[in-house]
């Protein structure tokens, strides 16, 4: 099988996917297809000895709609003036002769036979784009709103209702025009994403400078990025130093110092100094490029609001033509004057139906998602949105979520003769060779306080202990507490010291030498700065259970839970055990979201029923397996994404409401005679900007 994206113009609502679906549920060769509205695209997997990618392409084009590469899309179009637009020009061409020859007929006595013709070529000019799609949907039996319109339009011209009919095409086609421009405000939020990244770059290959394209750029080619411009691609800085704006891709507010060595990302913004920059990613790759693919693909996982607005309008509209057939067939048949009620039947027809329903559920969706993206937060389909709202309790990993997942050194204690500072210069020295995660932390310590380091020979690791080395001739050891007693040095007047700093939550890392134990050094994980006050809102949100799991031990878990302020702990936690410990928590408090960095929390986040992964810029796991993925390391941002899931679900009902209620109006009226074509339409089309505009909200 082969897959490839194509984008369609004007793909706005429903109607136009029926009639994709309808041509390519007939088509032989086509192994899945899935069409997504808010990209305005269709992604096909087919089998290229059987179909041709250009069949497809024609098979699109035979339902009326254009048809544009992937890449060619991605190019940032090039707009021409509006009123150039064929649409946006046939209906000012109509609303302009509609508008004449009611000046001419009401007031200067304009004679009716002359105001007919002037009506029906508005009629044929202002309908000339949707009757193809009318006409396309009803030749494959998947009626649509257009369906409507052109039946609607030729019924009125029928019984001689010149001017209603050219009415009708007017504020249909205006109404669709709007709807079209309100949906692009949302699809003009994902290609925002898709512009924060530069087109080309300067690279230097083989001593020379050129500019290419992002698509001719390979991992390992050199960037030289300039103050002021944005970094094109994932990669590490190989000379250089600036400050960097990651705000578009991880939401943080201030920007970060970046040096040799340090990682990039696409789309960020080089602020001060020049950096030459060594490509670890392609585009597709990098952080920036997964963040829109899965914009782009977050409509396709539906809620069951998305799934409700599907299913109604695969049932809706063919009731509604049933109706409008049984309106007009049977009254007439029973108490005759075929004229008012094929009339009648007409009115039902053009009011019952509109994109509304089907439109403004997906647009709410999409504009959370594109506002998420814009703060930093990846979330992967309307699904997640709707299980964020429904959660009522949060269990943290520790390390890297609820901590920093760095220690810091917070004691140094010297024993004896030694200094604190000698001792600090011994310890630093001898983890210059560790690569344990403490051992960093010691390093930074003796930097911090510009301590030199000493020569270390005949270096040696002790597995699950910690190391032993000789410095100027003397032989030390370092590692944790219980490497007192592997090396035979046993002191007992240091134990209230080293016992208390344990049960502070603290790890211990000792330094021994041959006259006994010289100093220990107590690291710590820190708790992040913001996570108090984040546990807190969420409390003040109604999340009643929140819970640490960790699989550091009870001192250490109980004194950070503390530190924190949160409720409930689980110490000594395997990932086995935390799968365990998130389906215990699902029994207790219903739906529970679990919050871990993507790596070794994986298990726990799929178990949970929303997995969100912590500090993900860069990190394919983290990006892959949450279902929220917060890009920075920034705690606050959940408070954030519930408050906006909220709001979205909230949306999404009052949309389906307001869709509702008009359809509830518009129908019974309709089939009473209380109203007619035209103000019918136009309570309609109305309704359905009203539900589109009130979606946008969600992008501010």
């Amino acid at each position: 099988m082969k897959e490839t994206v194509l984008y369609i113009k004007n793909l706005c609502c429903d109607g136009e996917a029926k009639l994709i679906r309808a041509e390519f549920d007939g088509l032989k060769g086509i192994n899945n297809y899935d069409i997504n509205l808010m990209t305005q695209s269709v992604r096909v997997s087919y089998n290229p000895t059987v179909l041709s990618e250009k069949e497809i392409q024609e098979t699109i084009f035979r339902v009326g709609l254009e048809v544009r590469l992937k890449t060619e899309e991605k190019i940032k179009e090039k707009r021409g003036v509006w009123w150039k637009e064929p649409r946006i020009l046939t209906l000012t061409v109509c609303g302009f002769i509609i508008a004449i020859t009611l000046i001419m007929e009401h007031i200067f006595g304009f004679s009716s036979k002359k105001a007919v013709f002037l009506y029906g070529a508005a009629t044929l000019i202002g309908g000339y784009y949707p009757a193809k799609m009318g006409l396309t949907a009803l030749k494959t039996l998947t009626p649509n709103i257009r369906t409507l319109m052109v039946v609607g339009a030729i019924g009125a011209a029928a019984l001689g209702l010149w001017e209603e009919a050219a009415l009708l095409v007017l504020i249909y086609s205006l109404g669709d025009v709007l709807e079209a421009y309100a949906t692009d405000r949302v699809r003009g939020a994902v290609r925002a994403l898709m512009g924060l990244a530069p087109k080309e770059a300067l690279v230097r290959r083989n001593n020379n400078e050129v500019v290419l394209t992002l698509e001719d750029i390979k991992a390992g080619d050199i960037l030289i990025v300039r103050p002021g411009e944005r970094i094109p691609l994932d990669g590490k800085v190989l000379s250089g130093s600036s400050s960097v704006d990651q705000a578009p891709i991880t939401g943080e507010s201030i920007p970060v110092s970046k040096g040799p060595g340090d990682e990039v990302f696409a789309g960020s913004i080089n602020q001060r100094g020049s950096v030459e920059v060594m490509v670890t990613k392609v585009f597709e790759d990098t952080t920036l490029g997964r963040i829109i693919h899965y914009v782009e693909e977050a409509e396709v996982r539906k809620s069951s609001y998305q799934r409700f607005g599907d299913k109604f309008g695969r049932y809706y509209t063919p009731s509604m033509f049933a109706l409008s057939l049984t309106v007009i067939l049977i009254p007439s048949a029973l108490f005759g004057n075929f004229s008012e009620w094929f009339y009648r039947g007409l009115v039902v027809l053009v009011v019952s139906c509109s994109c509304g329903i089907a439109l403004s559920i997906p647009v709410s969706v999409v504009a959370a998602i594109a506002n998420a993206a814009r703060h930093g937060v990846l979330i992967k389909g309307g699904a997640f949105i709707e299980a964020a709202s429904n959660i009522r309790a949060i269990a943290f990993d520790k390390t890297g979520s609820l901590t920093r997942g760095r220690p810091v050194v917070t004691d140094i204690i010297s024993f004896g003769d030694m200094r604190e500072d000698m001792l600090l210069r011994l310890a630093a020295s001898m983890e210059s060779r560790s690569e344990h995660i403490l051992a960093d932390a010691i390093i930074e310590k003796a930097k911090e306080k510009k301590i030199s380091f000493e020569k270390v020979e005949e270096f040696e690791a002790i597995p699950g202990m910690g190391a032993k080395g000789i410095i100027g001739g003397m032989s030390y050891c370092i590692g944790s507490s219980a490497l007192c007693e592997t090396v035979g040095i046993r002191d007992r007047s240091a134990e209230d010291k080293i016992k208390r700093l344990e049960e502070e939550g603290k790890t211990l890392i000792v330094l021994t030498g041959s006259e006994g134990l010289l100093g220990a050094i107590a690291a710590r994980d820190e708790i992040r700065s913001e996570a108090k006050e984040t546990l807190k809102e969420l409390k003040k949100m109604g999340i009643g259970g929140l819970a640490m799991l960790t699989g550091d031990n009870e001192n250490v878990a109980q004194a950070m839970a503390e530190q924190a302020g949160i409720d409930e702990y689980m110490a000594r936690l395997m990932p086995e055990d935390k799968v365990l410990a998130i389906e215990k928590f699902k029994q207790r408090h219903g739906m529970v979201a679990m919050v871990g960095d993507g790596v070794n929390d994986a298990p726990a986040m799929v178990v949970s029923d929303l997995g969100i992964a912590m500090g993900a810029a860069g990190t394919d796991v983290a990006i892959e397996t949450g279902d929220i993925v917060l890009m920075s390391d920034d705690l606050s941002r959940i408070p954030y994404v519930m408050k906006l899931s909220r709001k979205t679900v909230n949306n999404v009902r009052q949309n389906i409401i307001i869709s509702l209620t008009i359809i509830a109006f518009l129908v019974p009226i309709a089939l009473i005679g209380w109203i007619g074509i035209v103000p019918g339409i136009l309570i309609n089309e109305v309704g359905g900007l009203i539900v589109i505009i009130n979606g946008l909200r969600l992008l501010r």
